[in-house]
C-alpha cells in the first residue's frame, strides 16, 4: 500500500477502534503506527492486541509499527472527607503527609519525594492546570501554599509540578511490568513518560537492550530544560503538547516544539507531534479550521509523525479522524511551499561515510528528478540518514529484518520492505529496481539511487551509491 504522502500517522488505539476490522480500516485510512497506551490497557491484553496488528500486517504485507506508551508516575493529592472541597484565591492550603482525609485548608499528599523537594515559590498545578498554588513555606512532612486560582478540588486529582524536579526515576514498578510485557509481545516503539532528565531514557534503553526502540516524551519543563542532552539518547521523541501545556505557559508550546522537531531532525531521530490534534473529532465528524492549521503545521516543520490520541481512541469517528488527517498531510505536500521550508531547514551533513553517501544520494535524487531512493539497510541507520535530509524522494528502505522494517514505518518518507539480503552489488542493484517497481515508484527506463554498505549486512557501513535505469527484465520480475 504505497502512500501519498511522506508524514506518517500514529493512531492510538481504545474501545472505538480495539475490533480488529476497525484496525484494518484505521490502516486502510492512512495509519502508519498503532499506539497502545498502557495507561488505559490492561497489561494482560498487550499481547493479543499486538497479535491483532500482526495479523492485519500478514494480511495487508505491510510492515506497521506498534508504539507502546508507559503510563509514568501519577502525582495525585489524597482524598477528602467530603469528597471534594472550596478553595479561595489568596487563601493558604497545606499539602502534607498526613493521611487524615482533607478539607479546604489541607490534604494529604502521598509522595514524600515531592514534599521533601519542593521549595517556596514553586508552583503546584491541580486538575491539569484548573487550580494553581504557590509555595510559600516549607517544613518537613508539610508545605504551605498561596492560592492563586482557585475552585473545586476532590479525590486523587492530578498534581503537576513545573519547577521542581522530583528525585523519582520516570519507570514506576507497573512501567517496569507493562515494559517487559510490551518486549515480549514485539512492541517496536517504547515511549516513556515522565522524561525530566537524560538517565530516565538510559534507563528504559538498558532494559530494552535493542528489543525495542526507546521515544522520549517531552511533556515535563525539566525535559525541555535538558533537552540536547534527551535527545542524544533517546531513539526519538514525541512532543507531548497536551502536559507541556499545563506545565509551562501556553505560549511557549508552538515554539518549544519547534525547537524539538528541528533537533530531532539534525540528529535524525523520528519526532513525533502529539495531543490535541484533531481533538473535535472526538464527537464530530469534521475538524476545526484551527485543528487543521495545527496538523499543517506540524507537517510544514518536516516532523517525521502526527498523531491521534482519544480522537482514534475513543471518539465517535476514529477511520474519519486518520482520513482527515491523511488528506492534510498529502495536500501539505503538494504545496511548494512545503519544499521550500525543508529546503531551508536542511542540515549540513556530518562528518561520516553516511552522511556523506547520504548527501551525494540526496544530490543525485534532485538533479535528476528521481521519485526512488533504494536504500539497502539492516538496522535503519542508512534509511534514517537518508530521510533526515528530506529528500523530495521516497526512501524505500530493504531489510532483511522484520523488527527494523516496522520501526522505519514511523520515519518520515521511508517504504519498509523486508526482503532477503543482496548477495553482491548487481544482485542489489537488481533486486532494487525490481521492488521500484513491484511498489509502483518507478516504470520501464525510469532510473533509481541505490544505496547500501559494503559489506553486506554490517549496520553503520553506508558507503556505495550507485544509479541504476529499470529494465523491461526488472518490471519481468517483479
Amino acid at each position: 500500500m504505497k502512500r501519498a504522502r511522506r508524514t506518517k500517522i500514529v493512531a492510538t488505539l481504545g474501545p472505538a477502534s480495539e475490533d480488529p476490522a476497525v484496525i484494518e480500516a484505521l490502516f486502510a485510512a492512512g495509519a502508519d503506527v498503532f499506539r497502545i497506551n498502557m495507561s488505559h490497557l490492561p497489561r494482560e491484553r498487550l499481547s493479543e492486541r499486538v497479535a491483532t496488528i500482526r495479523s492485519i500486517e500478514q494480511k495487508l504485507k505491510r510492515p506497521i509499527a506498534v508504539l507502546v506508551d508507559l503510563q509514568g508516575p501519577k502525582l495525585r493529592v489524597g482524598r477528602f472527607a467530603a469528597d471534594a472541597a472550596m478553595i479561595e484565591n489568596g487563601q493558604d492550603f497545606v499539602l502534607d503527609d498526613d493521611p487524615t482525609p482533607g478539607d479546604a485548608t489541607r490534604v494529604h499528599l502521598p509522595h514524600p519525594e515531592i514534599l521533601s523537594a519542593l521549595e517556596p515559590g514553586h508552583a503546584v498545578i491541580v486538575d491539569d492546570g484548573k487550580l494553581r498554588l504557590v509555595v510559600t513555606e516549607v517544613a518537613p512532612g508539610r508545605a504551605v501554599t498561596r492560592v492563586v486560582t482557585g475552585g473545586k478540588i476532590s479525590n486523587r486529582k492530578g498534581v503537576s509540578l513545573p519547577d521542581t524536579t522530583i528525585p523519582v526515576a520516570a519507570m514506576t514498578e507497573k512501567d517496569r511490568l507493562d515494559l517487559e510485557a510490551g518486549l515480549a509481545a514485539g512492541a517496536d516503539w517504547i515511549a516513556v513518560s515522565f522524561v525530566q532528565r537524560p538517565e530516565d531514557v538510559a534507563e528504559v534503553k538498558a532494559v530494552a537492550q535493542g528489543r525495542a526502540l526507546v521515544m522520549a516524551k517531552i511533556e515535563k519543563p525539566q525535559a525541555v530544560t535538558a533537552l540536547d542532552a534527551i535527545m542524544a539518547v533517546a531513539d526519538g521523541l514525541m512532543v507531548a503538547r497536551g502536559d507541556l501545556g499545563v506545565e509551562m505557559p501556553l505560549e511557549q508550546v508552538p515554539g518549544v516544539q519547534k525547537r524539538i522537531t528541528r533537533g530531532a531532525r539534525r540528529l535524525g531521530k523520528p519526532v513525533v507531534v502529539a495531543t490535541q490534534m484533531l481533538e473535535s473529532m472526538i464527537s464530530a465528524p469534521v475538524p476545526t479550521r484551527a485543528e487543521v492549521s495545527d496538523v499543517a503545521t506540524a507537517v510544514y516543520e518536516g516532523a517525521d509523525a502526527v498523531m491521534l490520541s482519544a480522537e482514534s481512541a475513543s471518539g465517535a469517528f476514529p477511520i474519519e479522524a486518520v482520513s482527515t488527517m491523511d488528506r492534510i498531510a498529502q495536500q501539505v505536500e503538494r504545496d511548494g511551499i512545503y519544499w521550500s521550508i525543508i529546503a531551508a531547514q536542511r542540515n549540513q551533513p556530518e562528518s561520516t561515510a553516511s552522511d556523506a553517501i547520504a548527501a551525494a544520494a540526496h544530490q543525485i535524487a534532485d538533479t535528476l528528478g528521481l521519485k526512488a531512493v533504494m536504500a539497502w539497510t539492516a538496522s535503519g541507520s542508512t534509511a534514517l540518514r537518508l530521510a533526515r535530509a528530506r529528500p523530495d524522494a521516497t526512501v524505500i528502505a530493504l531489510t532483511p529484518k522484520r523488527e527494523t522494517a516496522r520501526r522505519l514505518a514511523l520515519a518520515w518518507g521511508t517504504h519498509p520492505i523486508v526482503t532477503n539480503d543482496a548477495s553482491d552489488i548487481d544482485d542489489m542493484s537488481f533486486r532494487a529496481c525490481k521492488f521500484a517497481v513491484r511498489e509502483n515508484f518507478a516504470g520501464i527506463g525510469d532510473r533509481v539511487i541505490v544505496v547500501a554498505g559494503l559489506p553486506f549486512g554490517t549496520p553503520g557501513a553506508t558507503n556505495l551509491v550507485r544509479i541504476a535505469t529499470v529494465t523491461p527484465e526488472h518490471a519481468a520480475k517483479a
